[in-house]
């Protein structure tokens, strides 16, 4: 869009942009650690549901995820509207 408008956009598209793609890795790295503890409680034999801070912590990065998700679009859709000619 910046190519096709010969400008650069606001610089609060990038931002958001950058957020999002922030929080994706965080995700990837909660559900990641969620699941090594889990494997690690499994082997040990301890009782399933014992510790939920994986869980818990998972369900945050992801009610955040989703957020940055509806912003990114938002300012997506914005930076389409300035880029389209009139």
């Amino acid at each position: 869009m910046e190519r096709l408008r010969s400008s650069p956009l606001h610089a609060n598209i990038s931002t958001a942009l950058d957020r999002h793609l922030e929080l994706i890795h965080v995700v990837h790295s909660r559900r990641k650690d969620e699941i090594v503890n889990a494997a690690n409680r499994q082997r040990q034999g301890a009782p399933r549901g014992q510790d939920d801070r994986d869980v818990f912590a998972l369900a945050l990065a992801i009610k955040e995820l989703s957020a940055a998700t509806r912003k990114a679009r938002t300012t997506l859709w914005c930076a389409l509207q300035m880029t389209l000619p009139k």
